[in-house]
């Protein structure tokens, strides 16, 4: 691609890969993003969109190889839940400040209520989709049904930004401005939760040293 030198850091290793592997490096990018996630799909997607309409490879070929991508991710990182697991968490989560044995229990009970939702759903949401897998593998959630929902949800998410890129042509990049607006509204969602996490252990703990 001729113009990759007007693209971010990403964007240009995303095309490399393209150049370099074709679809399947559009696979191998997502794989990573996966792993990494401050690498955006938001960007890698509708970049490999817009490269399959400029006839460099298929449509189809695209949504599978980065769906692929996405489940191989996502079981890396499912791997390493299963290897932390539920009794090495609840002793990392005893030495941490604020942090009590029994939030792990809560969690626990609260995914084997949700977690089929959580791990489908939770693939569309930025930053989510690629931490949601480590609670499922801590929690040992069946890899079948963990790979079957993961792939559903992933190809959902990765179809509709591939596509766009695909359709949007040389505005591919326009994809992203939405996007990111998406993540924001995420990342201080989190932001809140935890402030507000905090605040209340703090209050909880303080009321707790004044009846002492």
């Amino acid at each position: 691609m001729d113009d990759s030198e007007n693209l971010n850091l990403f964007a240009q290793w995303a095309v490399t890969l393209m150049e370099v592997l074709g679809s399947f490096g559009a696979g191998v990018a997502v794989a990573v993003e996966n792993l990494f996630p401050p690498i955006p799909s938001e960007i890698i997607l509708p970049l490999a969109g817009f490269t399959a309409s400029r006839g460099s490879f298929s449509l189809w070929e695209v949504l599978v190889w980065t769906t692929l991508g996405s489940l191989v991710g996502a079981i890396a990182l499912y791997g390493l839940g299963a290897w932390l697991g539920a009794a090495r968490l609840r002793r990392i989560v005893a030495r941490v400040p604020l942090m009590k044995v029994s939030d792990v229990d809560r969690a626990e009970a609260w995914f084997a209520r949700h977690g089929d939702k959580a791990v489908f759903f939770g693939r569309m949401i930025p930053i989510v989709r690629s931490l949601i897998s480590i609670p499922a593998g801590i929690e040992r959630m069946p890899v079948l049904r963990f790979a079957v929902l993961t792939t559903a949800g992933s190809a959902i998410w990765n179809s509709v930004f591939v596509l766009a890129g695909y359709f949007l042509g040389e505005n591919w990049s326009s994809v992203e401005r939405y996007a990111d607006v998406f993540q924001l509204i995420v990342v201080i969602t989190v932001v809140v939760a935890l402030v507000a996490f905090v605040v209340l252990r703090l209050r909880r703990r303080r009321r707790g040293t004044m009846v002492s």
